[in-house]
Formats: C-alpha cells, structure tokens, sequence
C-alpha cells in the first residue's frame, strides 16, 4: 500500500520531458493577490480616505517596457471602499517606495518632502562644485563658519549644564516643602480666627435677643401680680353689702304726697326704682347673692305680703295727708 502523501513520483524509463506541451501565457497576465494600502491616500471619486495597512484583494501586472536596472515593476489595481471606483499605483524601486498613478490623491507626507529637497539640494551642490572650483572654496568656507557656531552654542550649553550641577535640588524642594507648609498653616489659622468671629458674633447676637426678651416680659410680671384672686370679687360684694346704706334721696312725688308709713302693709306698694345695678333682676326681686351670681343662678321674686284691705289703705293715706298738711 503506497503512502497518501508522497514527496518522491514515480517516473517510467521512457518519460521525456521535452514531450510535455508548454503552456503559453500572455506576458500581461494578471494575478490576484493579497495586499495592503502602501501609504495614505484619498479616492478621488468620492473623497474617501484610504488609510496605510488597509487590506485589499488586488490585481497585480507587470508593467511593460519599464524596468531599474533589471529589476521589473509592478503594477495594482484596487477598488474604493466606498465607491469601488479602481485605483492603480506601481513600485518605485529607485527610491524603494511605491507611486500612484490613477483614481486617488496621495496625503501629504512632510518626511519625504524633506528628503527629496535635502537631496535635490545636495545633487545642485555638487553638480556646481565640478564645474566651478571657487565654489568649492566658498562652501568650504560656509561649512568652517557654520562648524564654528555649532562648537560655540555647545560650549555654552555645556556651561550652562556646569553651572546647574552646583545647584543643590533637595534643598531647593525642602524650601518648597516649608514654604507650602507655612502657607497651609496660615490659611489654617485665617480659617480658625473666621470661625472663632463668627461665634463669637452669633453668641452676641443670641445675648442682644435674650435681653430683649426680658425687658418685654418685665412690665408684664407687675401687672400679673395686680390681678386680683377668684375670690377677690366675692370679697369685694361683700363689703359693699355689710357696708351701711348712704341716705336716699327722696322722690318728688315723696317730697308732695308724703312718705308711707313703717308699716310693713303699705311697704309692699310701692315699687322701687330699677337702678342699673338691679336691672338684670326680675320684677319684685331682692338682689341675688354672690354665691349665685357667681354660680350664675339668680334668685325668683321675693314673697309679696299677704293683701290688706282697701280700708285700712285709706286710713293710712288719709295719715299721711294730714301729717304733710300739719308740716
């Protein structure tokens, strides 16, 4: 049994290679291939940009009739991101890099700018020194003088670099340190001395209050002490009723008809005059006592005497005319 996978053919004895047909292939033929954006560029169909590293699945052709010593270039063929509008740029062996040549703008690259001048300007130089020995001299001298600054400018720099060496930096952070710390300590101190004013303002200010409210509830302690007991205007109606009677005043028709007499009959005909004092007592009553009036009760009328006869009234009328008669 043969193995599956052989590095060895067989070849018969009478194989000859020169027998083999030869495949015949344009020299233009194109291949597929897998490449990456060789630089920045921008699709100038639709303004896309196309970034370095950007992977593409090219068509690569040799370029006909173009070589660098020896050496053939080749041409890619891409498509737009965006658009797939077809972009073709070729190596540059020359200057071992690529160029473009159709359906997108290259982004500006100032390092290579550079280095195109630097060598254009280099190639001119030497191009005048073959033919004009003076300007060899003169670049000789240019080069001598622009030697002699460089050498000045790094002595200077290295003087300078001397001169720093002798500067002690621990010492220059400590004095940092400590002059941080005084700062901190101080606006410490700024804050606590705020802070005691502040108190000491508001415990001013609570005293002020204080004593205002003490000045307010003084006048009113006297005149708490002047009200008189719940009993006091019981006391008070008392006396007034204990204390003996001041002479009334006799009535005008008293002073033409007379005054009755002592006796307890006729004392019930007359009605006394209401006063202010008797107006909230009923027709015919006595004067309530404190206890009632306190207990807002008021006693009922007082008892009338028993009737007389109407004889004996005038008798005791007919007395008292002749009394006022005689006077």
């Amino acid at each position: 049994m043969s193995e599956r996978k052989v590095l060895n053919k067989y070849y018969p004895p009478d194989f000859d290679p020169s027998k083999i047909p030869k495949l015949k292939l344009p020299k233009d033929r194109q291949y597929v291939v897998r490449l990456m954006a060789p630089f920045n560029m921008r699709c100038k169909t639709c303004g896309e940009y196309i970034y370095k590293g950007k992977k593409f699945n090219a068509r690569k052709e040799t370029v006909q009739n173009e070589s660098y010593l020896g050496l053939p270039i080749f041409r890619f063929y891409i498509k737009c991101t965006r658009c797939l509008a077809e972009i073709t740029f070729k190596t540059d062996p020359e200057n071992t890099d690529y160029t473009m040549e159709h359906g997108a703008t290259r982004n500006f690259q100032a390092e290579k700018l550079l280095e195109e001048e630097e060598k254009r300007v280099q190639k001119e130089r030497e191009d005048e020194e073959l033919n004009n020995p003076m300007k060899v001299l003169e670049n000789r001298t240019k080069d001598s003088k622009l030697e002699m600054e460089v050498l000045e400018n790094l002595q200077e720099l290295k003087d300078l670099n001397q001169r720093q060496a002798h500067v002690d930096f621990e010492a220059m952070l400590r004095q940092h340190r400590l002059s941080e710390e005084e700062q901190r300590k101080h606006e410490q101190a700024e804050d606590e001395r705020e802070a005691a004013a502040l108190v000491e303002e508001s415990r001013k200010r609570r005293l002020l209050e204080d004593s205002d409210s003490e000045e307010d509830a003084a006048p009113t302690q006297p005149q708490q002490a002047l009200l008189p007991n719940p009993t006091a205007i019981l006391d008070e109606w008392n006396k007034r009723l204990k204390a003996p009677k001041a002479k009334r005043k006799a009535e005008s028709w008293e002073r033409s008809v007379g005054t009755f007499g002592s006796s307890p009959q006729l004392s019930g005909l007359v009605v006394v005059k209401k006063t202010d004092l008797g107006r909230s007592i009923q027709r015919g009553g006595v004067l309530p006592a404190p206890d009632a009036m306190k207990n807002g009760q008021v006693a009922g009328p007082a008892p009338q005497t028993s009737g007389t006869s109407s004889l004996s009234q005038l008798g005791v009328y007919s007395d008292s005319e002749d009394s006022s008669g005689s006077n």
